[in-house]
This record gives structure tokens, sequence and C-alpha cells, in this order.
């Protein structure tokens, strides 16, 4: 998993509430067990017409946004099915931070599993956030994990909190596989003395 530590972006202004995860990434696209490839999906709906033609005036599909690292949304983010495929798209598209009002508990926590960064504020805060994205590349929110602040392109500076092992986590670019390949010679150890006493399983 990629190490997230301080991360300098465009953000994409999205201030809809109750974003869930089948507009994020819907039904369709939950076959594939891969991690990659979804990007192109991200917000599939609310992207493109029937006939497969980019929507213009979706923020995504605008140029000043193509490249955004970091989307401003509004209450209640990745609500909805629990689909692990919904921070699987978001990241595959380049997306590494999500700042919002509140998280559905379950995406909240796939973030970090996934390598994004999911920061929680008040609405007054996100409020200045997001009028700072709408001024899209002309304006990149910087946001600093060891520090815990986000900065608007302007230099005013907001504190968020997160949990102490998440933080770890996410610094250091371990996934749930990394965690316990720390562990690996315990693990080894183990495996040994196991078949030492019980050579017969």
């Amino acid at each position: 998993m990629d190490k997230f530590t301080t991360l300098t972006g465009i953000a994409a202004p999205l201030p809809l509430i109750n974003v869930d995860t089948d507009m994020i990434i819907p039904k369709q696209f939950l076959k594939t067990i891969k991690r990659s490839g979804l990007g192109v999906n991200l917000f599939d709906e609310m992207r493109y017409d029937d006939d497969g033609n980019e929507i213009a005036d979706f923020i995504l599909n605008k140029d000043a946004y193509r490249d955004s690292e970091i989307i401003v949304a509004g209450d209640n983010f990745g609500c909805g099915s629990s689909r692990e495929h919904a921070p699987w798209a978001i990241k595959d598209f380049g997306i590494r931070c999500v700042i919002a009002p509140s998280f559905a508990d379950i995406f909240y926590n796939n973030c970090f599993k996934n390598g994004i960064l999911p920061i929680a504020l008040p609405q007054e805060q996100v409020d200045v956030l997001m009028k700072d994205a709408e001024n899209g590349a002309n304006a990149r929110i910087t946001v600093d994990l060891e520090a815990q602040t986000v900065s608007t392109s302007d230099g005013e500076v907001f504190s968020f909190e997160v949990d102490p092992f998440k933080k770890r986590c996410l610094m250091e670019g371990l996934d749930d596989i990394g965690l316990t390949m720390e562990k690996i010679g315990a693990i080894d150890g183990f495996e040994q003395q196991a078949a030492q006493s019980r050579p017969w399983v």
C-alpha cells in the first residue's frame, strides 16, 4: 500500500449529501476482484450519459479537475452498501483524500485499508474548503497527516482527528497483509515449534 504523509493537490468540490457507494461505483462494476481498473467508472452514472459520452458539467469531467487528488464532499459520504470497490475506484482514479462532515462507518474504515485518508471536519470548515476547491487548478489544498492539518490555498489551517493506529498504518503504508508481515518472525517461530511438538499435523 502506498504511504500517505503529505499531499498537496487539486480538490474537486462535490457538494452532495448522502453520496452512497452505488453512486461511487455502480453495482454492474462489482464483478472484478482486482483493485485496479475501476477509476474509469468512478461516479459512472454522473460522469457518462447512456451512450458512454462524458457529461460535460460533472465536476471530474471538467479540465480543471481531471487530475484531482482530493474530494471535498457533503455529509454522510460513502453510505449505502459496504462494497470495498468504492474506495478501490476512488484510489484508482487518483484520489488519496476525501474531506466531508461525516462518513459511513464501513466506508470510512475501508478507506484506511486502501491508502485513502478520510477526514471529518465541521460543516463550516468543509464549506471554506469547498469554496476554495471551486477555484480549480488555481487553488491547491494541502493535507499533512503527521501534523493532522488541512490548509487552504491561502493558508487557512484546520486540524483534524485521526485514530493513532490508522494514522500509523497510512504513514507506513501498511494494509492488513503488511501488518501481518510485521509479525513474520513470530509466525515462523510458532510454525517451527508446532511442527516439532505436533509432527503428525
